[in-house]
């Protein structure tokens, strides 16, 4: 039979337990508009590395409100890019979103394994915004893209497997109610023998209003083509296009247009960093563990493909 002594100690141990686990519930008491308020403020990389260590209001709040994941941005966060597995981060996040989610924008998060699961969780998706994911091909952007016909904005940026002949034209004929596009290249490279190529592409989104070609080879061919198909367009953003003239012929194909910036024009709000041209910046390798990718599970008939090739523990740093 335990010593008095003994059983004094177990209880102290279990005051403790209960008492931290008190502290560390603060929110309990908190209104569900007030916490997601404060959850809608943080990142959602933010969200899924840490949210659920704070107390078991955060824990669920961030795990069973699909609110929380109706726009979803996966961006920053560089310092530790080559540590955590975002394109696990990014499924996970979707597969909270419960089919409700409306946008997406990641950098380095994605895939096309990860933009079929995105089209078949989310096939109401408005808003697709891709940056760096050089892991996404013509191939894969064709299947997904045709999955997502009410897609009004969409970015392709510094996405280098992306740009075939066809590709862009394809978006234009089964997204009918795409009107924003951004088309960013990584930095200017006068080497590409057919500069107007994407101008083809871009000239089927007969419904754009705004658009944005930063550091495209692009001339003035390729710009009155766009012009000339794209009565809508009420923004163009052209800067680094350092092949285009504008000339007279242009500026009066430009005259309805309310925003329009040149090649020369000051990058400050520009939000990728911008380079001379010629000049090149090595994206984040991913070295997380490939081991950890066995702990995922989907549901749906691609549980199998994502529990072999992605990582939805996302351990949120090598160790």
């Amino acid at each position: 039979m335990p010593s008095s002594g003994r059983l004094s100690g177990l209880r102290r141990r279990r005051r403790e337990r209960r008492r931290r686990r008190a502290a560390r519930d603060w929110a309990d008491g908190l209104p569900a508009d007030v916490l997601l308020a404060i959850l809608h403020r943080l990142d959602h990389i933010d969200i899924l590395m840490s949210a659920d260590r704070v107390c078991r209001s955060w824990r669920r709040a961030a795990r069973e409100e699909p609110s929380l994941w109706r726009r979803i941005t996966m961006r920053g966060h560089e310092g530790i890019a080559r540590k955590i597995n975002r394109c696990g981060m990014a499924c996970e996040a979707v597969r909270r979103a419960a089919g409700q989610c409306e946008a997406f924008c990641g950098k380095y998060a994605g895939d096309d394994g990860f933009l079929i699961y995105l089209s078949e969780q989310c096939p109401c998706l408005r808003s697709l915004c891709l940056i760096s994911c050089n892991d996404v091909t013509d191939e894969g952007f064709a299947e997904v893209v045709q999955a997502l016909p009410l897609l009004e904005e969409l970015e392709l940026s510094r996405c280098r497997n992306i740009g075939a002949d066809g590709v862009y034209e394809l978006a234009g004929e089964v997204c009918p109610q795409l009107k924003h596009f951004r088309l960013n290249k990584q930095s200017f490279k006068n080497t590409d023998n057919n500069m107007d190529k994407d101008a083809l592409g871009i000239a089927s989104m007969h419904g754009l209003h705004s658009l944005q070609l930063f550091s495209n080879v692009i001339s003035n061919k390729g710009i009155e083509t766009i012009l000339d198909n794209c009565l809508h367009l009420e923004y163009l953003d052209i800067r680094h296009c350092f092949n285009v003239d504008m000339n007279e012929t242009l500026l009066a194909k430009c005259t309805k247009i309310k925003t329009i910036k040149l090649s020369d024009d000051p990058i400050d709000d520009y939000d990728l960093q911008a380079e001379s041209p010629g000049m090149t910046v090595q994206s984040p390798v991913r070295t997380y563990d490939y081991a950890w990718s066995h702990l995922c599970c989907f549901q749906g008939h691609n549980d199998f493909y994502f529990r072999h090739y992605y990582d939805i523990s996302y351990p949120p740093l090598l160790r």
